[in-house]
């Protein structure tokens, strides 16, 4: 008997769900197809070796504009005025070495291994400024290149990679994960 109402209980629970309708809501299709460049990456690279920053700027990033300029600026400083100190010390040892007398006090006081020492340390930050200059011209290209690839990249809300906490009742325990799910 006690199964009979369990039986009943379970057909007419299980008839009542498939007896609801669902209502059919069609919304017009407002995904817009974008076309994608395959030249544009390297469009953009090629602006920004010729001016840096101009790829930037074509990607429509103007904010990096600021440390692209900033960056290579800096370096280019650097690399400017650690040639001009190298140059004083360097005319210095070659002045004392000819056997003329220095017309700065500061200098004058130097001796020729201390002059010879300022001469190497200026010549090793001239070296590594100019090693930065080149470098964030290609960290500039690099970006440009990779920023517009990414900027064709498919970001929509159906394609989506969640964590996911599934909870099992066999064993009463639970899972962690991460799925990747497509939404119609």
């Amino acid at each position: 008997m006690q199964y009979q109402f369990i039986l009943l209980f379970l057909f007419f629970g299980l008839t009542s769900v498939f007896a609801q309708e669902k209502k059919q809501i069609i919304v017009n299709d407002t995904l817009k197809s974008q076309e994608i460049d395959p030249l544009r990456p390297a469009k953009a690279a090629f602006y920004s070796a010729i001016l840096p920053g101009l790829g930037q700027i074509y990607n429509k990033k103007y904010w990096k504009l600021p440390l692209v300029y900033g960056a290579i600026g800096v370096s280019t400083y650097f690399y400017i005025d650690s040639q001009k100190n190298y140059n004083i010390y360097r005319d210095e040892y070659k002045s004392r070495l000819a056997g003329n007398i220095s017309s700065s006090e500061y200098l004058a006081n130097l001796s020729e291994s201390q002059l010879i020492s300022a001469q190497k340390q200026f010549q090793r930050n001239r070296d590594l400024s100019a090693f930065f200059i080149v470098g964030f011209y290609v960290l500039n290209i690099i970006d440009a290149n990779i920023d517009a690839a990414l900027s064709q990249f498919n970001v929509s809300e159906k394609l989506a990679f969640k964590p996911v906490m599934n909870f099992r009742n066999e064993n009463l325990k639970s899972d962690f994960g991460f799925a990747c799910t497509y939404s119609f």
